[in-house]
Order: C-alpha cells, then structure tokens, then sequence
C-alpha cells in the first residue's frame, strides 16, 4: 500500500476522485489546506487525515507520496523539501519555471534516491491507446504534421483568484497553465521539439499574462506542427489532428480529457481502412486521465514496468515553455535543447 497526502483541495480532490476509483495501490492518508471546510467537502467516507500545515505531511513517516495540487509558486519549494524527507512527489504543472529549478529538483531527486512525477493525466484515454497501438503496429507510418487548439474561455471570474494572471503566482498565462497539456501530448504522440517560433499577446482581459498565442514547432523528425491558443473563445474546446504518412489522426473538442471522446482514424490509402479498423478494435483498454496516470505511478514505484510520466518528461515541457517565452519576446527562432547559457535558463518571469 503506497500512503499519499494531497497538498491542496482544489484540483486535488479530482486526484483524490482518481484515487479512490483506483483503490488497491494506494491509500489517501492525508489532505492538507489551509481552508479545513475545503477539505470537508470533499471527505465523503474517507478517513484521511485533515491538516492545515504541510509540515505536519511531510513529518509524517507513514506517508510515502507528496501530491503537490498548489500554485505554481509553490511547486519547486515544496517538492524540495518532500525529496529532502525522503517523500516521493507528485506534482502539478507546471513542474518548475526555469531550467535552473528544473535542474535542481533532478539534483535533489537523485540525491534522496526518489522520483518525481509531473501531472499530465491528459496521455491516458480510449483514443491514445488506440493511436500508440496504431503506432506500435506500424500503421500510421511517420508524423508528417499536426495541429493544436486550445481554445477555452476564461473571464473575470477565473480571475477574481488573486494569484492568477499575475506573473508572480501563476508565473505565466495561456502558454503555461493551459496549453502545456497539449503540448505534452505533441512530444509524446510525435516526439521532441528541435526548435520553436512564437507570437504572444493580451487581448482578452487584463491581466499581465499572456491570453493568446500562435506557435510553430519542428521536430527533430523533422515534422512541422502548430499550436493556436486562446481564452477568449466562446466556449472551451481542445482539437488536435495529427497528420501521420498512413493515416491522419483527428480528435474531438473534449477540453479537460481529449483521449475520452471518440477519434476518427483516416486512412491516406482508402483500401487500408479495413487494416486500420481491426487494428483500432484491437487496441488495449487503459483508465483514462488522473485514474491512468496514478495506475502507472504505482507500477514504478513497485517496480514494475511502465509508462508513468517521467522527471524528464517535466524538465522538456519546462524547456519547452521557455523557448515559447524567448521566441515570442525576441522573434528569434529557439532550439532546443536550453543550455545554461540561455538568457531565459534562471526563469521566463520578466
């Protein structure tokens, strides 16, 4: 049994959701927040433990896992100081917001002999097992393009939380706290960025964080994707289509679970539709969204093979994420990837 406390009864009580689906592996020994009625609305019959100071978590030695659902401020600090316990850390995007803190939580994982595991439960779903089947079976063939929206809506309301489009405790806008997701699932479906052009601008609402953003990618593959993003859209809606040598690869507009909703697989070669169909049939069935990513945190932490999200999958969004920054602010064309001479390696915060 792996004990997890979950720092923060936001987004935390959809891991806590997630985890008690799942059951078995692990067992919810506490929730921390500063706000106890918070964490009462969401206890149902649980029986964790309700702390107000994260201190008390991570003096705990029958805790095994730090769930870090706080704001971005506070992501690195406190993972920092769960691996310097001896705690394994789960922690929400972004990771860190620079190389330099990138860099030191692998140094103080690989010092406390711990993993770290950044949240992008949007890689499990029906439709991603179907498309890493496809690949595994050869039948999509290389990625020659893809294209990504994240066109959500977000108004006063999602702002009146004081922290939020301020670069101080959101630490970026559009670009880090929503299509970072996407951006994931590119590199993972189609592999990594070689190097990045990036437009960014306010034009929804006044904030100091970017609202809109139109990016190109190459991959070292070659392959030559984009990303559009905006939070003024009329509602939310996440599409990506990806555009293989044998088929191409088309979602629908689910924005918080894109792998959930039904994908159409096309065939380039209409008489391999047939192939492709039996293949998508023969798919394995996976759990979807933080129920899939916790499953394969489990099997690493017991050992077992997996496909868990990786420290380094972190570290190259956060590489990722701040070439977008230096390419919009400059106009230059970013590699990657960020070596520690890059004017952005201790952070993107202006």
């Amino acid at each position: 049994m792996i004990n997890i406390a979950i720092l923060g009864a936001g987004i935390g009580s959809q891991h806590l959701d997630a985890l008690r689906q799942l059951g078995g592996d692990f067992r919810v020994a506490a929730i921390v927040d500063k706000d106890v009625d918070r964490i009462e609305k969401i206890r149902a019959s649980s029986d964790f433990a309700a702390m107000t100071d994260i201190a008390d978590a991570l003096a705990d030695p029958q805790i095994d896992v730090i769930d870090i659902c706080l704001p971005p401020h506070l992501h690195v600090p406190v993972t920092l100081d769960a691996l310097a316990v001896g705690k394994h850390v789960v922690c929400e995007k972004p990771l860190a917001t620079s190389m330099a803190d990138a860099d030191r939580m692998k140094a103080a994982a690989k010092h406390a002999g711990r993993q770290i595991f950044p949240v992008f439960q949007y890689r499990w779903g029906p439709a991603f097992a179907q498309l890493r089947h496809l690949q595994t079976t050869g039948l999509t063939g290389q990625i020659h393009t893809a294209a990504l929206e994240t066109h959500w809506s977000r108004g006063a309301d999602y702002y009146a939380i004081p922290w939020r489009g301020t670069w101080e405790g959101e630490r970026g806008g559009a670009v880090l706290g929503h299509a970072i997701h996407n951006h994931d699932l590119l590199t993972h479906l189609a592999g990594p960025v070689a190097s990045v052009s990036a437009m960014a601008t306010t034009r929804v609402n006044p904030i100091e964080t970017e609202d809109c953003a139109a990016i190109a990618f190459s991959l070292t593959s070659g392959a030559l994707c984009t990303s559009n993003i905006t939070l003024g859209a009329a509602t939310d809606e996440t599409r990506l289509r990806l555009v293989f040598e044998h088929l191409t690869a088309t979602s629908g507009v689910e924005p918080y679970a894109p792998g959930s909703a039904p994908w159409t697989f096309t065939a380039r070669d209409p008489s391999d539709q047939a192939v492709i169909d039996a293949a998508l049939n023969a798919a394995p069935c996976e759990p979807a969204g933080f129920q899939g990513f916790f499953t394969e945190i489990a099997k690493a932490l017991n050992g077992a093979p997996n496909a868990a999200v990786t420290l380094e999958d972190g570290i190259a969004s956060v590489a990722l994420v701040t070439a977008i920054y230096h390419a919009a602010r400059t106009g230059d064309r970013v590699t990657l990837p960020i070596p520690p001479d890059h004017p952005l390696y201790q952070g993107w915060l202006p």
